[in-house]
Formats: structure tokens, C-alpha cells, sequence
């Protein structure tokens, strides 16, 4: 099951994490033996940096992805956790450059901070991981990104809701949406696109309340929504993460509500996540790849050294540009819910 395969690898990555020690600076590196390379692989003793805006279950499974790719393409590959700073991020970019690493493996802060990073890194090769740069014009030569496309994931949360509600025979839907931190890419991505896939659906929807920005974050979400849950007259929550939905839930429970009663819809199917769809208290949830993003930005990595196509060796598409891996979503619902335990 791929989620089984996602939380062994979570696990290995964060007992590494532990035993380096905790904060900001914690560093794990994956080495191969006088430098040679995988047997298969080419990597060839390169030496990179992967450079986290935290570290969170999400990202931790990331990094277990990179180190994987990283053990078997032979890369030696230290991490960091930039604690949600952008101004450590471009230090741990410099001292990656100063060390003499050939790449970086960056998620982003702020995704307006690109140019900055590229800039930090001088000669290195940059890939930007799980958060596209606000400008993709500036992708190209010295620098790729491997994410997924976030109106995939606020897609599959419309379509489920138009199957829903249609079903229902009911085409006006009044919904809470509980959003990210502001000003981020995907917040704005999963936002937009949940709405609109639900017009394109033929629904139409209706601000209960105005968004609730929660900024990803369980608790926060489950004290914002509080409130409304009394107070206003709704028929879904839209959460833009798994996190701030099963605030939701938390917050209906703890008022004598059953969150069964409504749809609430959340993406990155956190093993929290997956086991609430089981328990019928979330509706459905969007697969993230957090495993496959690490893994194939370290490959990218290697391309954009080698002078390959940065998708080269995997089975995931780009852009039209050719600058951008795309690691596609997957809608998680009771009906396949097993195949990510």
C-alpha cells in the first residue's frame, strides 16, 4: 500500500532526524562509500543540500523520498530545517555553495523568494521542491522544480462536492473555508480551484462565512471555526489541508455535533487524515506525493547536472517550459481509502 511504503519511510527519516539532534541546524547526511555512484545509477558522489521551510510529518516525508533516491543514485545529501525563515534559508544556500555543493534542494518559505535563492546559490544547481517560485520565468539553465500542480488538488475537493451534492439533487451549496497562510501559491491555487470546479460541476456555491485563515494549523482551525458552527447555516467545510479539516471535525465533535452529517473535504491524506476517512468523520481527502516530490527533485538535481531532462529516469511529466516536474495528486475516498493505509 502506498501509504504503508510512505510511513516506513517518515519513520527512518525522522528516528535520522532524532538521533542528530533537535533545531534548526539538524543535519543528516546519506553517503556512499569512496564516492561511487549506485549500481545503476549516476550520480556520482555528487553532494547536495536539502533545505526544509520545517520540519512537519509532511516534509519528513519528503526528506525520507530524497534520501532514498539519494542512497540509490550514490548523492551524499545533508538536510536542514529553516524553521519557517526565509533569511536561514539562504544562509544554509550559502553555506551549501561555500561547502561545495553541486545542488539544492529547496521548499520555499516564501515562494517570492526565489530569485533570491537562485541568487544565493551562485554556480549550484537550485531545484525547487513541493513549492513552486511565484515566477516561473525564472526557472531554466541552473534551476527546475519538482511539485505538484495545486489545481489538481482543490479539483478533486470541487468534483467530490458536485458528486455529492448532485446526488443530493441540490445545486446551491453553502460552504466554510478554511484556508492557509495567506499570500502562499498553494493557498491561493487550492482555494480558487475548489470553488471552481464546482461551478464548472454545475454547483453553486455560496460563502456561509468569509474564509478562515488558519494558517495549516489543527488547533487554529478548530478555534476559528468554532464560533460559526452555531452560529451560521452551512452544508460543507472546505479545509485547503488535512491538518485544518480534522480541526473541523474536532471542533463539531466537541459541541455535541456529527461532522458525518456534512461533507468536510481536506487534501494531503496525512495518516490522521486517511484514518478519518475510515471513520466516516472526513469526507474525502487529495493524496499528496510527498515521497515522490523528494525523490524526484533529487533526480532532477542530477539531470540538470548531467545535462539531462529533468525528468529523466522517472515517470512523472513536465511543463510546456520543460522547468517543471509535475507529481500528479490523487483523490482519496472511502471507496479507496485501503490503498493508502
Amino acid at each position: 500500500m502506498k501509504k504503508k511504503l510512505l510511513a516506513a519511510l517518515m519513520a527512518s527519516a525522522m528516528m535520522v532526524s532524532m538521533l542528530a539532534g533537535c533545531g534548526g541546524n539538524t543535519t543528516t547526511t546519506t553517503t556512499q562509500e569512496s564516492g561511487e555512484s549506485a549500481e545503476g545509477s549516476s550520480g556520482d558522489g555528487y553532494s547536495m543540500t536539502l533545505i526544509m521551510s520545517l520540519r512537519d510529518e509532511f516534509l519528513s516525508t519528503l526528506e525520507a523520498g530524497a534520501q532514498s533516491a539519494a542512497e540509490e543514485l550514490g548523492v551524499n545529501l545533508a538536510t536542514q530545517d529553516a524553521q519557517n525563515d526565509t533569511g536561514k534559508t539562504i544562509q544554509f544556500i550559502e553555506a551549501a555553495r561555500n561547502a561545495g555543493d553541486d545542488a539544492v534542494l529547496v521548499n520555499l518559505v516564501d515562494a517570492a523568494t526565489a530569485q533570491q535563492c537562485i541568487d544565493a546559490a551562485g554556480d549550484m544547481k537550485v531545484v525547487f521542491v513541493n513549492r513552486v517560485p511565484q515566477d516561473t520565468s525564472i526557472l531554466g539553465g541552473n534551476s527546475a522544480a519538482v511539485v505538484s500542480d495545486e489545481n489538481q488538488s482543490g479539483g478533486y475537493q470541487g468534483q467530490f462536492l458536485v458528486d455529492y451534492f448532485k446526488a443530493k439533487g441540490q445545486t446551491d451549496v453553502r460552504y466554510l473555508m478554511l484556508q492557509g497562510t495567506l499570500g502562499l501559491v498553494h493557498t491561493e491555487q487550492r482555494s480558487a480551484s475548489v470553488i471552481q470546479a464546482m461551478k464548472d460541476g454545475g454547483l453553486n456555491p455560496i460563502e456561509a462565512a468569509a474564509p478562515l485563515v488558519a494558517d495549516y494549523d489543527r488547533a487554529t482551525a478548530m478555534d476559528m471555526i468554532s464560533p460559526l458552527l452555531t452560529t451560521t447555516e452551512f452544508d460543507c467545510i472546505i479545509a485547503n489541508n488535512d491538518a485544518m479539516a480534522l480541526g473541523a471535525v474536532e471542533a463539531m465533535t466537541a459541541q455535541g455535533l456529527d461532522p458525518t452529517s456534512i461533507p468536510i473535504v481536506g487534501i494531503d491524506a496525512t495518516v490522521d487524515g486517511v484514518q478519518a476517512i475510515k471513520d466516516g468523520t472526513l469526507a474525502m481527502t487529495v493524496f499528496q506525493d510527498a515521497n515522490g516530490q523528494g525523490y524526484g527533485a533529487v533526480k532532477a538535481a542530477v539531470n540538470l547536472i548531467e545535462g539531462n531532462a529533468i525528468n529523466d529516469g522517472t515517470d512523472y511529466e513536465t511543463d510546456e517550459t520543460g522547468n517543471i516536474v509535475w507529481v500528479p495528486f490523487e483523490p482519496v475516498t472511502p471507496d479507496n481509502v485501503a490503498d493508502y493505509e
